[in-house]
This record gives structure tokens, sequence and C-alpha cells, in this order.
């Protein structure tokens, strides 16, 4: 992509509440999701969207031009990198990173932002509420984040940052998945105030295939494999935690009565590891891999 793109103007749309609120959607193929995401969003009324496209092949920056928004391109570099970029041309003093996966409720915007400034937070992330098709993949991932402890973990699905924090301590591009806790361990090493709201709750969508929990699954798992590179001993224990949260799973799965989802968390096990594995002994990477 070339030069800068830029959507329909906004008209009269911007919320008092949000008016110095610019917003940073990443996007890579998601022509199917988008719509819903910056529909929210418009809604919400913010000074600006900036949309940072992956090199899409799909309709993905058509459906996005048919918004309000700033297009701009991360030239293939990944998803630390394009919230980068959208930060960096943000023009408001507070910035919101949203997922194009998320769908904002009405309302939800202002309300993040007023506990982001009440709390004088440097940064804060919404509520998750995880939802799927009526696919087994899909509703395994929505059970398995409902339950488990990572819900209450400081990510960056739909989270406002001060933005001379986040380009203070920007991301590692190195990750391609498991940027959010490589950044999170930073900020909370440095003394910043994060967290994750209670109040404000946004939804979070799952696909319903296998193969898209798989992507899921190897995506973690190199995350964890990263840490675990570039902060020995203090990232070891990452290499527990798929084996944990398996264990954790179906045993809850098997005390609640569903044995139906103790086979995705035994493929939830195996998957982080072999993610884990290929980060960490490179060879064992097949070519073309797209952790790689």
């Amino acid at each position: 992509m070339g030069a800068d793109q830029t959507g329909p103007a906004i008209a009269g749309a911007q919320n008092e509440g949000t008016s110095d609120l610019s917003v940073v959607v990443p996007v890579r193929n998601a022509e199917r999701i988008v719509d819903d995401c910056l529909a929210s969003i418009v809604r919400s009324g913010p000074r600006e969207i900036i949309v940072v496209d992956g090199m899409s092949t799909d309709g993905t920056v058509d459906a996005a031009l048919r918004y309000p928004v700033e297009l701009l391109s991360d030239e293939g570099r990944g998803l630390p990198a394009a919230r980068l970029i959208g930060a960096k041309a943000a023009k408001s003093v507070h910035v919101a990173l949203v997922d194009s996966d998320v769908v904002l409720p009405e309302g939800a915007l202002e309300e993040l932002l007023d506990e982001f400034l009440t709390g004088r937070y440097d940064a804060l992330q919404a509520g998750i509420a995880s939802v799927s098709g009526p696919g087994y993949w899909g509703r395994a991932l929505v059970a398995h984040h409902r339950s488990g402890r990572s819900k209450d973990w400081f990510g960056l699905v739909a989270t406002i940052f001060d933005r001379k924090t986040l380009l203070e301590h920007g991301f590692d591009e190195g990750f391609l998945s498991g940027e959010d806790i490589e950044l999170r361990w930073r900020l909370q090493r440095a003394g910043a105030h994060i967290g994750v709201s209670r109040r404000t709750v946004v939804t979070h969508r799952f696909d319903d295939t296998f193969a898209f929990a798989c992507a899921q699954w190897l995506a973690d798992g190199h995350g964890s494999g990263r840490m675990i590179k570039k902060h020995g001993l203090r990232g070891a224990w990452l290499a527990l935690v798929p084996l944990a949260a398996a264990a954790r799973g179906i045993g809850f799965s098997l005390v609640r009565r569903q044995p139906q989802w103790v086979p995705y968390y035994v493929c939830f096990a195996v998957f982080n590891y072999l993610g884990i594995t290929r980060e960490l002994a490179p060879s064992l990477r097949p070519a073309g891999n797209a952790l790689s």
C-alpha cells in the first residue's frame, strides 16, 4: 500500500467523552469480521480511527474504507509493529488498541476511558466476554477463556493507553504472539499502573474451526517460547502453563460433567508445546511456517 488512505469523514459523530481518544485497529484478512468491529467503534465517536492493514489478500481494505478511518500498512511486519505504527500516527494523548475480532457495546469505549482517567491508569484493558458460533472448537475456546485464569490478565485486545507510555515502552517485534505478556512484564517492572476492567466488558469473537484453534495454540506456544528465550529463568515457568491449564481444564470438565471439552484441552497442551518447541528449536519449524 502506498500513500495513506482515508475513508469517509466523520461528520458530527464525535462523542464528547471520547473526543480526545484515537483508536487503532490492526487488521489482516479480516473481511468477515471487520465491519462489526468498525461499526461499533464509529458509534463510540472517537477523535479518529486508524486501521493498520497487514498486507491483506481479501476484501479487508475495501471493507475498512467504507468507514471514517485513516488506513495505514504495516508492510508485512506483523501485529506488534501494526499497533505501534498506529500509535505513532495517533493525534490524541490517549490511544485505544482494539483488535478486529472485538465488538464494543454501546457506551463501552466512553466508560472504559472514564475508568482509565478516574483511576489514573497508564493502561487499562476492558473485560472480555468471548463468543463463537455453534462449532465445537469455537465453543471449546469460549468455555476455556470464560473459565480460565487468563481472562483476568492484562492484554491488548481492547486496551486504552496513555500514548506517551505506549510509545516509550513499545513492542518487541520479534513476538508474533505473546507480545502482550512481554509488554505487561516490562510495564510492571517500570511501575506503570495497569489493569483489567471489571465494569466495562467487550465482546471477543472466536472462529469455529479446528484450524483456527490450532493456529491460536501454536501462536500461544510461540509467545511462550519467545519469552523463555528472551527472559531466561525468569520466563522458564511459562513452560509449565499449558500443562497446568490443560490439567485444570480437564479436571473442571470432569467435575462439571462436561467431558466433551477433554479433547480440546489435550489438543491445547499438545499444540502449545509444539509451538514452544519450534520457537526454542528453530530447526524443527516447517518450511514457510508463519511463526518462523
